[in-house]
């Protein structure tokens, strides 16, 4: 267990490297849960019988989840001290639900006869997002929580490097099962394949694990040092005061202008996210591995939907490599500049896809996309951090969920007509107009203000 010497009032303390990295292992945990979800249930849902247009009809449960349940997090964690804290009751609470819901969902044919197994393997997809969603937001305030201004960038960037960890083994772990195990990737219609199934349990274990070891290593600062620490760095502001949902509303409606900005960035970033992840397994096995649109069960489909597991852990292997890199990137370039080149490379990898015909070039497609999810996973928050008051750290990051959430539920609403009548059920133009919006996105964030970037700059 990491000790940390109790803290005198003013300045936080710098942390080490070591401390930074215990604090953030449990997202390691979150992203593994994040990346069989993304990777696999399309696969899953397809299997029990849902058609590709249909997808986004199922995909909304999450960002709705999220919609309702990270501010309500986010404003209760503020104002919740226990014996173990006030964000990690959070993190551990969540993780119990997710990790019994990873468990589930690959076996939802088997749970019930009443009730369609499509229905219920999108019922457990609610259940494990909003699971993630209560473990997540408060790994975003922790890190304001325990970090000075100078050092957020590195915590934000070192939270990157271990959510591309854990992406992408929970990625590749499909693959890796099916083809280095043993286990068939293949199964009878309306069941899930082995290999997915017993990725899931493993996902399980992993998410438990992680999120026990940040709980285990990180003790957060007391109710009164915190204050002393809040005091220090709100220069005199007021304390927030108590309230329920009434008290969100407000806060929503006082926003700071630079997270407005940032909602035309984020809404093009997740928009173009949540097309990749619903329809990239369609997309590749229609217009590469040249399957039927109706094929959801062949051996050429699953083999398709292993290869993308491959790939999103080939983009989440750059996106933590790319992330170690981020912080000194930003101090040059300045933070906006950086997430706009970052985004421009994501557009490049995702429009890229539509040129491809060998499986294995979607490898250099990838690249891009990691460098701009890793982006997308640090440099709005360390944007964002600078321009909030400190007192409401939790309910603001929960309350910029809304840009993330937002987005994805438009994104599902949208997609299906767009597919259907536009692109004629072909997964792949969906893929071309999310490399358009990164685009977009990346001019979008040349026109944020971002009143902490020269202490970017000089640290």
């Amino acid at each position: 267990m990491t000790n940390e010497t109790k803290p005198a009032a003013g300045r936080k303390p710098a942390l080490s490297i070591p401390q930074i990295i215990n604090m953030s292992v449990g997202f390691l945990g979150i992203q593994f849960g994040f990346a069989l979800q993304n990777g696999n249930a399309s696969r899953i849902l397809q299997g029990f019988g849902a058609n590709v247009e249909e997808l986004p009809n199922f995909w909304l449960v999450a960002p709705i989840i999220g919609l309702l349940v990270q501010p309500i997090i986010g404003h209760y964690s503020d104002r919740t001290w226990t014996k173990l804290g006030r964000r990690r009751p959070y993190f551990l609470a969540g993780a119990i639900c997710a990790s019994i819901a990873l468990c589930l969902m690959p076996n939802a044919g088997f749970l019930t006869n009443a009730i369609p197994s499509l229905w219920v393997g999108a019922g457990m997809l609610m259940i494990m997002d909003a699971s993630f969603n209560i473990s997540m937001e408060p790994f975003r305030a922790l890190v304001a929580d325990k970090l000075s201004t100078e050092q957020r960038t590195m915590g934000f960037s070192v939270q990157t490097v271990l959510i591309g960890i854990g992406a992408v083994v929970g990625s590749w772990l499909p693959y890796v099962l099916a083809n280095w195990v043993g286990i068939p990737n293949t199964a009878p219609e309306g069941e899930v394949a082995p290999n997915v199934i017993w990725s899931f349990y493993t996902g399980a274990i992993v998410f438990m694990s992680a999120i026990i070891w940040t709980v285990a290593t990180t003790p957060e600062y007391p109710p009164e040092v915190q204050a002393k620490f809040i005091a220090d760095e709100a220069g005199g502001e007021e304390a927030a005061p108590l309230g329920g949902l009434s008290r969100i509303l407000t806060d929503i409606a006082r926003m700071p202008k630079t997270m407005k900005q940032l909602g035309l960035v984020q809404f093009c970033s997740w928009f173009a996210l949540f097309s990749m992840w619903v329809f990239t397994t369609p997309a590749i096995a229609h217009h590469i591995y040249g399957c039927a649109i109706e094929d959801n069960s062949s051996q050429t489909y699953q083999d398709a939907g292993d290869w993308v597991g491959v790939i999103f852990g080939i983009y989440n292997l750059v996106s933590a490599l790319y992330a170690m890199l981020l912080p000194r990137i930003a101090a040059r370039l300045g933070r906006r500049k950086t997430h706009a080149v970052s985004l421009t490379c994501g557009a490049v990898g995702l429009i890229s896809i539509y040129f491809v015909k060998d499986p294995h070039w979607l490898i250099a497609s990838m690249l891009g996309v990691g460098i701009a999810w890793a982006s997308i996973l640090s440099m709005p928050y360390a944007i964002l951090a600078g321009s909030l008051p400190i007192r409401k750290m939790g309910v603001y990051m929960g309350i910029f969920n809304f840009f993330i959430t937002i987005p994805q539920i438009f994104s599902g609403v949208i997609n299906r007509p767009l597919v259907k009548y536009a692109f004629g059920s072909e997964a792949i133009y969906a893929l071309v107009m999310a490399g358009v919006l990164f685009l977009i996105g990346a001019w979008a964030v040349l026109r944020v203000d971002d009143p902490d970037d020269v202490v970017a700059h000089a640290a």
